[in-house]
């Protein structure tokens, strides 16, 4: 049950309460693609980051282990040892990533294998059942993500198509969760909006899949070559033909500067893989912009990363130190980058909360914005 607890203009702070316990938003899902957090992150950590959600990918899961052994060992939740709730990707997104790898067709999609070439058919039903076998808690229609500046002809084929399988997804799911053998009966089924950057499109659609009466709705094709602010214009014509009573969710997106605009824009949900992909590579988030730990500059730095942080990485150890492993290609420099960054993400998401209950969110953003703008190296702060 979803229930929006308090408005300051467009943005919500909601409660999604679910089988696997409740999601205050806006939320940051922390992004663990194959049942893992890229860079030796445990979900033990996860707890102690102050994460709500972790989200994990249907189409690698079925690749790797097999979403079929997921079933034999208990679901997703008791694989990972993870008792919060996870959503699931329902591959579409690897329709559109792994373009030189698949065909598309009106039953689903052929692909071959990114990891030894072999044939796997998904469609519709193919991905529901993969979710429903990995027992998330929130499972994502499976849809095609065409890339945002494609032709209108084919962007509207598509989006067509996305709309005839979601509602194949939603038969299959009703179908599954009656089963006495299925996992989570309780599964949610959240359907996207496609539509690329056409307005009249993305609105089209958006008003169908919302007569569909889901539990949640996404805004995918994001993200995916566009302008920012051609992200933030689609926001605006869009979201407000989706329910508001229904969680938004803007599907892999992004930086802190995206999260706090289309918070504003009435959006509680998100995920990205930045916050790991730069920790992986020495980059991390502060209040006062990113710093990149390869730099001479923090050869001898005894500060945390960030002063006043309360992550468990900068209440022990040294720019120096993180540094140091960084450069020696010690695992622990790339795990120590990506917990300080998840904890950044995951802490900005609670302060927006506390903005939007005090009604002073668009005061919080200017001055998160403010503050965070560049980088700190180019700002030529000393802090």
């Amino acid at each position: 049950m979803y229930k929006i607890l308090t408005k300051d203009g467009r943005a919500k702070r909601a409660r999604l309460e679910t089988v696997h316990g409740t999601v205050e938003t806006p939320v940051f899902m922390n992004v663990g693609t194959a049942a893992a957090i890229k860079g030796a992150v445990a979900t033990s950590d996860l707890e102690q980051i102050g994460t709500q959600i972790e989200l994990s990918n249907t189409y690698h899961l079925h690749v790797r282990p097999g979403d079929q052994v997921v079933k034999k060992l208990g679901g997703l939740h008791r694989f990972m040892s993870w008792d919060k709730p996870i959503l699931t990707d329902s591959g579409g997104f690897q329709v559109f990533s792994l373009a030189g790898l698949r065909k598309i067709k009106e039953e689903g999609v052929y692909f071959n294998s990114h990891v030894d070439g072999r044939k796997i058919f998904m469609g519709p039903e193919e991905s529901m059942q993969i979710q429903s076998n990995l027992a998330s808690t929130i499972a994502m229609a499976f849809d095609e993500c065409a890339p945002a500046k494609a032709e209108r002809d084919y962007i509207e084929a598509s989006v067509a198509r996305t709309t005839r399988w979601l509602a194949r997804c939603k038969a299959e799911m009703e179908r599954l969760n009656g089963l006495p053998d299925t996992i989570n009966p309780h599964q949610l089924l959240f359907g996207i909006n496609q539509g690329g950057v056409l307005d009249d499109v993305r609105i089209r659609h958006a008003a169908e899949i919302a007569e569909m009466d889901l539990d949640g709705y996404a805004i995918g094709g994001l993200a995916v070559g566009e302008s920012h602010e051609e992200m933030y214009h689609i926001l605006d014509v869009t979201v407000p033909h989706l329910p508001e009573e229904k969680p938004t969710y803007l599907m892999g997106v992004g930086t802190p500067a995206n999260i706090l605009e289309a918070v504003e824009r009435g959006v509680d949900f998100f995920d990205c893989v930045y916050p790991s992909r730069n920790g992986r590579h020495g980059h991390v988030y502060t209040n006062y912009g990113k710093l990149n730990l390869f730099n001479a500059k923090y050869e001898l730095d005894t500060r945390p990363i960030e002063e006043g942080c309360g992550c468990p990485v900068c209440r022990r150890y040294s720019r120096a130190y993180i540094r140091h492993l960084l450069k020696a290609k010690e695992m622990l420099g790339m795990r120590f980058c990506v917990l300080h960054n998840l904890y950044f993400y995951n802490t900005m998401m609670s302060e927006i909360r506390e903005a939007i209950e005090n009604h002073r969110f668009a005061e919080y953003k200017k001055e998160k914005l403010e503050r965070m703008e560049g980088s700190c190296e180019e700002k030529g702060e000393q802090i």
